[in-house]
């Protein structure tokens, strides 16, 4: 680590300054990590991909800079920030950050050595909220659909219910299938994990993509297995148990069991791919 310090300390210094420079914009996506359930990942992602930077750095060819390429992205970056600050819009301005490392990584590293470190830089796009018109759009399709599939399980159950909207309504209980039901809170830190999980284990790039595809319907699978199941105990044992520290329990034991299914996913992934080398 040392070493690596001592001879990349030119571009580690624009990066802190950087830092001086994006504070608003970093403090604002800190708080949005700490406020936001949706996003608390986000603390983890920064050090994940500096370590993965690290493991791809011993792999670096002499340093050939592409100057020109390193100051267009750059420039981009920082049109990106003008753009996203006058027009209030966080995302862009989050953005042009991972843009503007980018850019000093081909400023002072060249064009191959950034190819063989890309995944450090495309990690770290996890760690911004995508924008809160495309999170809407989303959340209520897949509220409405995890809804109308647990209804479906309830009846096959034989559990009196009725669905309006995204309540469902047990004897005595409304269970409301609220935003954190739709799958679409853990999808985010499960996507996040998967490709990190493809990319460490696997490597090749199509089953990686596959293995991040596939996190999809895990995350609404889980996620619909734990409204059933609460939907399950609040009418077989009490209400109570869909509510408080018991809800907050099944939430971590669903986003467990759905890394679970990612891990058996690539392992399926990894002995269809020796098969067939896809």
């Amino acid at each position: 680590m040392t070493v690596f310090v001592k001879k990349y300390y030119q571009p580690l210094i624009l990066i802190g300054l950087s830092f001086a420079f994006y504070w608003p914009v970093l403090v604002d996506l800190s708080a949005d990590w700490y406020y936001d359930q949706n996003y608390s990942h986000g603390f983890l992602i920064p050090p994940v991909s500096i370590a993965l930077f690290c493991m791809t750095s011993r792999k670096f060819d002499d340093d050939k800079p592409a100057i020109i390429a390193g100051l267009t992205v750059i420039a981009a970056a920082l049109a990106l920030l003008i753009v996203g600050t006058a027009g209030a819009e966080y995302f862009t301005s989050r953005v042009s950050f991972v843009a503007l490392l980018a850019g000093i990584a081909l400023l002072y590293l060249g064009i191959p050595n950034v190819k063989r470190s890309w995944f450090a830089f495309f990690f770290l796009l996890f760690m911004i909220p995508i924008p809160n018109i495309i999170y809407t759009t989303l959340t209520i399709p897949m509220q409405l659909f995890a809804s109308k599939v647990t209804i479906a399980l309830l009846h096959a159950a034989s559990v009196p219910s009725d669905l309006n909207g995204n309540i469902i309504f047990l004897p005595g209980y409304p269970l409301e299938v609220s935003e954190a039901c739709s799958g679409l809170r853990s999808l985010f830190s499960l996507m996040a994990l998967s490709l990190l999980v493809g990319y460490l284990s696997i490597g090749k790039p199509w089953p990686t993509l596959i293995l991040a595809i596939l996190t999809f319907p895990i995350a609404i699978t889980a996620n619909i297995f734990r409204i059933f199941v609460t939907a399950l105990l609040a009418y077989a044992v009490s209400p109570e148990i869909a509510e408080g520290f018991l809800h907050t329990l099944s939430g971590l034991t669903v986003f467990i069991v759905a890394l679970t299914m990612i891990l058996f996913a690539r392992g399926a992934i990894i002995w269809v791919n020796a098969r067939w080398r896809f």
